[in-house]
């Protein structure tokens, strides 16, 4: 199964607007992609768009499960959930992180708010994520290359690392290459064995269970975060004992009881998630290691595709824009398109959007090679202090995206976006 190269920057903290900024975690990062056409491209098993706006799109670390910072206003051991967290994104680049007193989930300072990596992505999951390996720098691959995954290069992902320094659990879904889990595997076993990280306090496996009696004492706990995951709206809903836990994952068997294959069954076979666990009075546990069974992604609804959008990469382009025309900029800014393909497409439902999330709707039709100067009317507005604008098509999918500086802003000049139409 090949992977795309996604260029781009991974974001921890939006500076015009930090309180309302990203939430890393320790299997978890904002990213903006360099060509958001891109993330269109990639399949998407269970039916779902991709999560993209103008601020980029979440990416889910493939292959590993980290403690939870933050689930439903509650959490897992913190110790641990933070080691995830900080090693993540000390992988990534980024130092110096403070997080706001109040809001510990969101970054109040760092030494960089954004850092150039890329994601070498194979889907979307059903929370419209990126599903992907991570890394720090960029690539000498080309955006939008698709290569396949071996080992050496899965090892140089932060995802193995985690996973290696036993900072995170496993988590392998069918998206995951057979070649590629089987290698992860051994390296989980490996700090499993050697007590690395949170191994030495890990709980509800199958080396014993775990004694729950309130959501208090499951928090102070170490165990594999989807088991967690159902604990938690288990006791909400006013159980006091695991007497009913099988019964219950048993009523939802896309939300709650993961279709799973059972590796280590001679043959092979396939279950669900209630196979592997067993709960009774206050105790519950995994029954076989996560490194031993593969989940399956959520289902699409029927009738609902699972490929890309029907419109993606280089379809339409931004080539440029005017933010500051001489006088008055309102109802005088523009942005030019352009249609580098053999064929006309129809703009209707296509839309323009600002850094603010203000739109507007495009008519007409962008022949083949044309280039189009919209001018911008109503409330957009880009903006003379920097600021993106985001394209997208009649679906919603984002299919292109450009940003400027300031510093590229000059009265009566328009910005070139350094594309060939």
């Amino acid at each position: 199964m090949p992977y795309t190269v996604l260029r781009g920057e991974f974001v921890i903290r939006y500076p015009d607007n930090p309180r309302q900024g990203p939430e890393p975690d320790g299997d978890t990062v904002k990213f903006q992609p360099a060509t958001p056409a891109l993330v269109e491209t990639l399949p998407r098993p269970s039916g779902t768009s991709p999560d993209l706006n103008s601020r980029g799109i979440s990416v889910r670390l493939e292959a590993i499960d980290a403690l939870e910072t933050h689930f439903a206003e509650t959490h897992q051991e913190i110790l641990g959930a933070e080691d995830a967290r900080g090693a993540l994104l000390a992988g990534l680049g980024f130092t110096n992180i403070t997080y706001f007193p109040d809001l510990p989930n969101k970054v109040q300072s760092a030494d960089q708010d954004m850092l150039p990596g890329y994601v070498l992505s194979n889907g979307i999951d059903a929370h419209g994520r990126l599903i992907g390996f991570v890394y720090a720098g960029i690539p000498a691959t080309a955006d939008g290359a698709r290569i396949f995954l071996v080992n050496d290069g899965v090892d140089s992902s932060v995802n193995a690392q985690l996973l290696q320094a036993g900072l995170v659990y496993p988590a392998f879904y069918g998206t995951l290459p057979a070649t590629l889990r089987a290698h992860l595997a051994t390296r989980s076993r490996a700090a499993r064995e050697t007590r690395s990280g949170i191994w030495v306090r890990s709980i509800a496996d199958p080396d014993g269970p775990a004694t729950i009696t309130d959501l208090a004492s499951l928090e102070a706990k170490v165990m594999w975060p989807k088991l967690f995951r159902r604990i938690v709206p288990y006791l909400a809903a006013g159980h006091s004992t695991f007497d009913a836990f099988d019964a219950w994952l048993r009523e939802d068997p896309v939300g709650r009881d993961d279709t799973i294959f059972r590796l280590t069954l001679d043959p092979p076979e396939p279950g669900n998630l209630h196979d592997i666990i067993t709960g009774a009075g206050q105790r519950i546990q995994l029954t076989s290691w996560p490194e031993d069974f593969i989940i399956a992604p959520d289902p699409a609804p029927p009738g609902t595709s699972t490929g890309p959008r029907t419109f993606t990469a280089g379809d339409l382009v931004i080539v440029a824009a005017l933010p500051d025309p001489i006088g008055a900029d309102r109802n005088a800014e523009t942005v030019s398109i352009a249609n580098p393909t053999a064929a006309a497409i129809d703009l209707h439902g296509w839309k323009i959007t600002d850094t603010a999330n203000r739109s507007q709707d495009l008519t007409g039709t962008a022949g083949a090679g044309d280039i189009i100067r919209i001018t911008l009317t109503g409330g957009m507005s880009l903006g003379n202090r920097g600021g993106s604008i985001t394209l997208t098509d009649p679906h919603g999918a984002t299919i292109d995206h450009a940003n400027y500086a300031e510093t590229h802003v000059k009265a009566g000049q328009t910005i070139l976006f350094g594309r060939t139409p």
